[in-house]
């Protein structure tokens, strides 16, 4: 749907709700002043009746346009404001003296109006030329300071009214676009299923909304606060962790409440608490956070400026409503990245699964191509396994299998892979890794299988079943990534065949490779 057209900042019908009280009152003074005249002078009543009419049709036809009109401001504030002029301006030539307050009243409904309708140029272009209308007949009128203060009063008091109005006005709209801009990215991070970009579409509503020299978002890894995200005076230092313990931050996390220090040059009145600089050598003077909390999300988001009482309640407010997004929506990012996990997980040992392993693999086999470096597979399977689980129960044997992906991932860097191939068998990739290499990890793995202790269920040490394993390289013995695979299970077979416990190919092959 196409949005309305809005008449300055708020819509027409908005415009026309504000106006109408004042319209009415308008409407009611100008009853009024002809009811007054009509009483006290009616032979000379027609002059003003006219007058007065005339504006009371003014009002209507001008109330008229602007419900009916989207671009009031652009199509008839101008000449709104020249013909609401006019007419103040002319009214001390058809009133009586009597009737001078009633003028005053009227100024100050019209620029009010004025002001609501069009705003400030408008509102002031209105008050200069009923003054300057009305100027040559009062100024022959005034004799006394009492008489010119009475004259000017309502102008003088025109011009606060305005300036309010528009102070008003213009911290209205402020809270309303960040509430508009913050509901929108909210709406954004919570359909966000990766935690990088929930960070991103975060910063994005904090540079938008929010006004501040720093802020940040922690969240609580161990014993300190983690910042995903850290802007300080236009650079990012994210990565950087902060200490729980003695710090604001820390504060928040540990008391689950919201903190507002609007001038940090005031002693900070915490128990153990103290300021701590971070990003550049500048000490924050105003410093509010607000607690992240939910499963599994505990943290902190911050806002900080390097003046004295840069924030007050509406920022404090808005902060929270956004910290109650930013906690659902990491939750979210948290729990889709464990499940996804899960799927890529053996759920016995915690390796990859098969099919997870072999996208790994295509993966470090791309980059090994690029980079026209080695990438090592070993193939590793339990010796007579079937035997040792139908002697010692399949309980037993599970713990067999853990062990060995414990030992596997001892021997292994965080950039290698491990996965399950099937039942006892098992694949590790090893990215860099020459096939004397691949052969010192086979080798280093089957010693502390050896060496591994297992009780049964009577707590009784059993003997460890050992290991054969094949050991493939890619891309010099295979350039693709299934053949790599079939050559590695080629070997352990053989390796098998050999006696089992062995590693194929040994040391001798890759001494001459």
């Amino acid at each position: 749907m196409k949005q309305k057209k809005t008449v300055g900042s708020f819509a027409p019908h908005e415009i026309r709700r504000f106006i109408l009280p004042i319209t009415l009152a308008f409407i009611c003074i100008i009853a009024w002043v002809i009811l007054e005249h009509l009483v006290n002078d009616p032979v000379t009543s027609i002059g003003l009746l006219a007058y007065m009419v005339s504006g009371i049709l003014y009002l209507l036809i001008n109330d008229f346009l602007i419900i009916r009109t989207n671009n009031y401001r652009e199509n008839y504030g101008r000449l709104n404001s020249i013909l609401a002029g006019i007419w103040l301006g002319l009214f001390v030539y058809v009133s009586p003296d009597y009737l001078r307050e009633a003028s005053h009243i009227l100024i100050l409904l019209g620029i009010v109006a004025i002001s609501i309708a069009s705003g400030r140029f408008h509102s002031y272009m209105t008050m200069a030329l009923a003054l300057v209308i009305s100027l040559p007949f009062t100024i022959t009128h005034i004799h006394n300071l009492a008489e010119f203060l009475e004259f000017s009063m309502p102008y003088i008091a025109g011009v606060v009214i305005v300036e309010a109005l528009v102070l008003i006005k213009d911290t209205t709209q402020q809270h309303i676009h960040r509430l508009e801009t913050i509901n929108k990215i909210s709406r954004q991070i919570m359909l966000s299923l990766e935690t990088h970009q929930t960070i991103t579409l975060l910063n994005e509503t904090m540079q938008e909304a929010l006004e501040a020299d720093t802020y940040f978002v922690g969240v609580l890894k161990d014993d300190e606060i983690q910042l995903d995200l850290f802007y300080d005076d236009g650079e990012y230092f994210n990565g950087i962790r902060v200490p729980l313990e003695g710090t604001l931050s820390g504060w928040v996390v540990k008391n689950e409440r919201a903190l507002f220090l609007p001038d940090l040059r005031e002693d900070v009145q915490l128990d153990g608490v103290s300021v701590v600089v971070i990003g550049k050598e500048k000490t924050s003077l105003s410093w509010m956070g607000v607690p992240l909390k939910a499963s599994n999300v505990t943290g902190v988001i911050s806002l900080q400026s390097y003046r004295s009482n840069a924030f007050d309640s509406g920022d404090m407010e808005l902060l929270s409503n956004l910290a109650q997004h930013v906690s659902l929506a990491l939750d979210n990012t948290i729990r889709h990245a464990q499940v996804e996990e899960q799927a890529r997980l053996d759920s016995l040992t915690g390796v990859f699964n098969h099919g997870y392993f072999l996208k790994k693999l295509a993966e470090q086999a791309q980059e090994a191509s690029a980079n026209s470096t080695p990438l090592s597979l070993i193939m590793l399977d339990i010796d007579y396994f079937k035997q040792f689980n139908d002697t010692y129960g399949h309980l037993v044997g599970d713990r067999i299998l853990k062990t060995l992906c414990t030992a596997i991932k001892h021997h292994i860097k965080q950039t290698d892979a491990v996965g399950r191939w099937g039942g006892e068998e098992f694949v590790i990739s090893l990215p860099g890794a020459s096939g004397r290499d691949a052969f010192n990890v086979a080798e280093r793995i089957g010693q502390t299988m050896a060496l591994l202790r297992v009780e049964d269920r009577e707590q009784q040490a059993i003997p460890v079943p050992t290991v054969s394993q094949g050991i493939a390289v890619f891309a010099v013995e295979a350039d693709e990534i299934y053949r790599l695979v079939d050559l590695a299970d080629r070997r352990l077979y053989i390796a098998k065949d050999r006696g089992r416990n062995q590693i194929e190919p040994g040391t001798d092959y890759w001494e001459k490779f």
